[in-house]
Order: structure tokens, then sequence, then C-alpha cells
């Protein structure tokens, strides 16, 4: 192996490995190992740059403006507060009502803004029904994960994967993946409603101070709500039609995010761009570099090699491959780095004999997004509920996590496992 090479595969496991520990911030590490990557020439600046995917920064700040300023009109807490009431104040209904709002909310605005957005309402419903919240905020961050599989903009990984496979569009996204989500959610609500029902017991007195709040007063601002809504309505037909249309999902976001600034008027733009999570775009950028070093120097195409020599290039055993290392890697880890190391070695995959990549990108999407379920460091989203719940005084453990999120994961990847071999090779 080449000097060039060894540097850059040492600079990535000990990048990687100081994110694990999270004793540093995850955006100056992996910045940090980018600069790296160009003082010791393993990529010149010109190069790194190329690797830097900008349509999946584009879509991030986009949708990031659009749900920033949606925010202010309060749709969220009606939604919930609405959803509470059509299901009579009765906690059973509830949970399961919050989880189908959670997963729909994620597969089309992201899971982090989902939950941030979901929490405090449950917060709000569980002190009225005097019950522990906790069952609710478990239950909704598997929803989440769950909701952001099913779309290109639900999830991280899927954004990555999309933009770097431009044959995979917001329609194949939701053709290939949205069915066998919604089956494994199927599976989870009454596994929920078994699990924590006899939690969640409240009284019929509370339950009706539920049915007496009113959900109308959670909007604040009607006007910029009907602006908010159009826009967004409009961003996702356009998801839908980008590829007709020959625009990127990139152009699509941003586009619609600008419009809404347009449409509001300067009060927003500072408060808009405040929404933008910077530091997560630059976690990104630090990350196509560090794997960029590892693609110049040929590092991924022998890791390729070693998969294809291990599987044989068979297709369905590949798949399976990616699949399950996908999720028990991304369980342990952050998806978002996996994923960025998995797409350049599926992508050389396909110059080394394996025709048809298209089952091994589902696979990967699947088991990223999936897998971000099994513990609680697999995922952003379950980190910032359990430190919600942490400032709420309700402790969410990485024990008491993992007892209920590690068997719903390896659930989750078996009816996968079934469903790419069904729908992809038979």
């Amino acid at each position: 192996m080449e000097q060039q090479a060894i540097w850059a595969i040492g600079i990535f496991l000990v990048t990687y490995g100081l994110i694990i520990s999270e004793k540093i911030h995850r955006t100056i590490l992996a910045m940090a190992g980018a600069v790296l990557m160009v003082v010791f020439g393993i990529v010149d600046q010109e190069t790194a740059i190329h690797h830097i995917d900008f349509n999946t920064l584009g879509l991030l700040i986009g949708m990031m403006i659009i749900v920033g300023i949606t925010t202010k009109t309060g749709l969220f807490k009606y939604v919930a507060l609405k959803a509470a009431k059509v299901a009579k104040g009765k906690p059973k209904r509830i949970l399961v009502a919050l989880a189908l709002i959670t997963a729909l909310g994620s597969a089309f605005l992201d899971n982090v803004t989902t939950v941030l957005l979901m929490v405090p309402v449950t917060f709000s419903i569980t002190k009225q029904l005097r019950i522990n919240p906790v069952p609710f905020l478990i239950t909704q961050i598997l929803a989440s994960n769950l909701g952001g599989t099913a779309t290109l903009i639900g999830d991280p990984p899927n954004i990555m994967i999309g933009s770097a496979v431009k044959e995979l569009t917001f329609m194949a996204f939701i053709t290939n993946l949205a069915p066998v989500i919604l089956i494994i959610l199927l599976v989870y609500l009454p596994l929920f409603v078994w699990m924590y029902g006899k939690k969640i017991n409240s009284t019929p007195e509370l339950q009706q101070s539920i049915m007496e709040m009113d959900e109308k007063s959670m909007i604040t601002d009607r006007p910029l709500l009907w602006k908010c809504l159009s826009v967004l309505g409009l961003t996702i037909v356009g998801f839908f039609l980008h590829q007709l249309i020959h625009l990127e999902s990139a152009t699509v976001a941003l586009a619609g995010a600008f419009l809404l600034l347009l449409m509001t008027g300067e009060r927003f733009l500072e408060e808009a761009f405040h929404s933008v999570e910077w530091t997560t775009l630059f976690f990104f950028i630090g990350l196509f570099v560090l794997v960029s070093g590892l693609v110049e120097t040929g590092v991924i195409a022998q890791m390729a090699a070693k998969a294809i020599e291990l599987t044989g290039g068979d297709p369905l055993l590949t798949s399976m491959l990616i699949l399950w290392l996908s999720a028990i890697a991304s369980a342990f880890l952050d998806n978002i780095p996996f994923v960025a190391t998995m797409i350049p070695m599926i992508q050389e995959m396909g110059t080394m004999g394996v025709s048809n990549l298209e089952p091994l990108w589902w696979s990967l999407a699947l088991g990223a997004c999936l897998g971000g379920n099994g513990t609680l460091v697999g995922a952003s989203a379950n980190l910032i509920v359990a430190g919600l719940a942490g400032k709420e005084g309700h402790s969410i453990s990485f024990m008491k996590y993992l007892k209920v999120g590690f068997p719903f994961m390896i659930l989750s990847i078996v009816i996968s496992s079934v469903y790419v071999y069904f729908r992809y090779f038979m």
C-alpha cells in the first residue's frame, strides 16, 4: 500500500474514533481531518472541493429555512393537540397518534426537526394527563427514524444517496422504500400499545381536560401559516417532479426557501438563517473531504474488491451484507460518516462486475436509517429527545433505550431483508 493511502487511512480512522468518543464536537473533528487531508497532500484543494456534494448541502439549507419559518406559525403544536383530541384524550390512542404524526413529519421535513417540534407538545399533553412521557418519547424516536427512511428528504443518509445517484429520484425513494416502511410501522404500532399500554393509564377527568384545550390558540400567525403551507406544498410537488422538470432537488428546496422569504419579507431573513444548522453542514463538508482522501488513494476500491470477494459478486448476498452491516454499524456509529464511506464503495462495485446496483442502494438506505433505532447514539434525533427529556427530569439512559430500540431495530431489518429478497430477487 502506498504511503499516501496509509496516511489517508490513519487520518480517517483517528478522526472517526474521536467522533465516536464525543470528547470534541464532531464538526470540529471532521473539518480538522479534512484540512489534514489537504495539508498532507493526499488531495489538493481543487480535488477536495470537487468531492463536496453541494446538492446535499443545498437541499438541507433549503428545507431548514422553510421549516424554520413554518415553526413560527404554531402549526405543529396545533396538529399534535388536534390529534390528542381526536383520540378522545385516551393515552393509548394518543401514543399511536403522536407516533404516526412523527413518522409522517419525519418523511417530509426531517427527523431531527420533527422531534424538536413534537417533544415539547408531548410534555404538555402528558403533564395534563399526569402520565410518564418516556413511553411516548421512545416511540417517537423509533417512528422518526422510520418515517425518515421513507423519502429522499427524510434522513441525511437518503439525501446523500439520492445526490450521489441521479437516477434515484424523489419518486424512486417513495416507491422503493415507503412500502416496507409502512409494513414495519404497522407491525410496530400494536407492539407499542402492547408494551406500554398498562404504563400510561389516566383518569376520565384528566382525559376530559385534554378535550377542553383549544388547539386553535396554538396558531400564532395565520397569514404566515398560509404562506408557509403554500410554499411547502409547491416544494413537495417540485420534489415529485424534479426529474421531469430537469431540476436537482437542491434547486427545488432553495427555490422554495427563497420564495417563502420573498413572500414574508426581511423580518424573517435573519431568523431563517439562524434556523440553518451550520454546524451540521460543515460536518458534511468535512466528511466529504475526509472520504475523498480514501477515494483518491484507491482505498475505497480495495474495500469494494474485498466485499465482492466475500460475496462472490452475488447481488443478493452483497445486498444482504450491505443491509446488515449498515444496520449494525449505524446502531453504534453515526450513520452519516458511514454512508459517506459506503457510497463510493458501492459505486466502485459497479466497475467490478456488479451490474445492477439498485438493490444495493436501497439496502444501504434501509440499513443506515433503520439502524439508527438500535441505540441511543444511533441517530441525532435519539440524542436530541434524550437531552430534552433529561432537562424535564425524565432520564432516558443508554441501557433503558437499548432494551427497546435494539430489538425493534433487528425486527425492522429482518422485515427489510424479506422485502429486499422478494422485491428485487424473485
